[in-house]
């Protein structure tokens, strides 16, 4: 039991002994007390103060049992008083209404009996009940304002738990972002720097200036898979995720292109997008530009790996629904190709999840080239829409 809790008790046995005593010392003042009836009273009172003891525990028991000395004296009006307070701060209401009427009920053929001189019986009742009525709304607020503050106490537990749940799942997918862009970004950049290897080591009469040349190349895809590597860790010490965030879109295209022939697939690009005004690849929003670009660069990758050597076509143009739609096409090889590389076979699954996320739609697999010459070859297709406006 807390140390308050036992101030209080101590109290409240304190008080309600000094309503006896004072109901006492006024009965033997008057007249209207006899020994036998203090005797009787005090009898009954002492063990009615003793259960205030197991008021908190037992409430409306307590206050029920009080009901008994109640009815044979008046020394335990005190006790009484706390007793139906107690009943209003732990229990319903309804409850301590229901009790309150019990205890201004029950004295009544007492104060028949033994009338005050000075208040009689309609001033005994009436003092009776206004006393009941202020402990009862006493007590009430008290119960609304402990089931108020329990409920806060709870609800601040509840937003403690769901802030944790949800900063777990942030952290979840903050993560899958992070090891998104990684792909996205370092995948182009180590399969350039696996071809180029894998050609010095296959190719040995290459001269010696080709020699330099392919590893200049190596050299400068490290040195800008590093960069962006560096840019895609800062996310992780900073929460300002727009600013470090690689920047590329459909404005390095034409450099990702050029870097993909160089590297020995030839590409042929039909890019629509070069007109002004609403056309223009500058009136995208930055996430579908960013999409695009990761769409075109995650295609030619794959292409590279899947298929060496064969031509990739992209096209890049404006629907008549107002829709960008990006357009890859390259033939599949008749024996399919190992890649050197392992590849985290997540690419496509991310690609779809940033096509959604941009509110657009992708469409991938193998279908037939559609050549006259060769009407049978089948190609692997990757297509999405992507909205222009957001």
């Amino acid at each position: 039991m807390k140390a308050r809790d036992v101030a209080v008790d101590v109290s409240v046995f304190v008080i309600s002994a000094l309503t006896m005593v004072v109901a006492a010392t006024a009965g033997l003042d008057n007249g209207t007390l006899s020994d036998e009836r203090l005797l009787v009273s005090t009898a009954v009172t002492l063990p009615a103060l003793v259960l205030l003891w197991w008021r908190r525990r037992w409430p409306v028991q307590v206050a029920l049992l009080l009901l008994v000395p109640a009815a044979l004296t008046d020394f335990v009006g005190g006790a009484t008083i706390i007793a139906v307070f107690t009943v209003a701060v732990h229990r319903p209401f309804r409850v301590a209404v229901a009790v309150g009427v019990a205890h201004l009920v029950v004295p009544v053929p007492y104060l028949l009996r033994y009338p005050d001189p000075d208040l009689q019986l309609v001033g005994n009742v009436s003092a009776a009940l206004v006393l009941t009525v202020i402990v009862l709304a006493w007590g009430s607020t008290v119960h609304t304002r402990r089931e108020l503050i329990a409920s806060l106490r709870e609800r601040a537990v509840r937003a403690e738990a769901e802030a944790l749940q949800r900063a777990d799942l942030l952290r979840g997918l903050e993560r899958e972002r992070i090891a998104r862009e990684m792909h996205d970004v370092l995948a182009h950049r180590i399969s350039l720097i696996s071809l180029h290897a894998g050609a010095l080591e296959i190719r040995r009469d290459l001269s010696g200036e080709q020699v330099a040349a392919a590893g200049g190349t190596i050299r400068a895809s490290a040195h800008q898979a590093m960069e962006e590597l560096r840019e895609i860790l800062g996310v992780l010490r900073s929460s300002d995720d727009d600013e470090l965030r690689p920047r590329q879109d459909l404005a390095d295209l034409d450099e990702l292109i050029e870097e993909v022939r160089r590297a020995g697939t030839p590409v042929r690009l039909d890019n629509r997008l070069t007109g002004d005004g609403d056309d223009g690849p500058e009136t995208l929003p930055a996430a579908v530009n960013r999409t695009a670009f990761r769409l075109v660069q995650e295609g030619l990758t794959n292409a590279r790996k899947h298929a060496p050597g064969a031509e990739v076509a992209v096209r890049l143009d404006r629907t008549s629904k107002g829709e960008l739609h990006v357009w890859l096409r390259n033939p599949l090889p008749a024996v399919p190709v190992s890649p050197e590389l392992p590849g985290s076979r997540s690419g496509l699954v991310g690609l779809g999840e940033r096509v959604t996320l941009a509110g657009g739609r992708l469409r991938h697999g193998p279908r037939l080239m559609g050549h006259a010459a060769h009407p049978e070859q089948v190609g692997f297709h990757l297509e999405a829409w992507l909205p222009w406006r957001v």
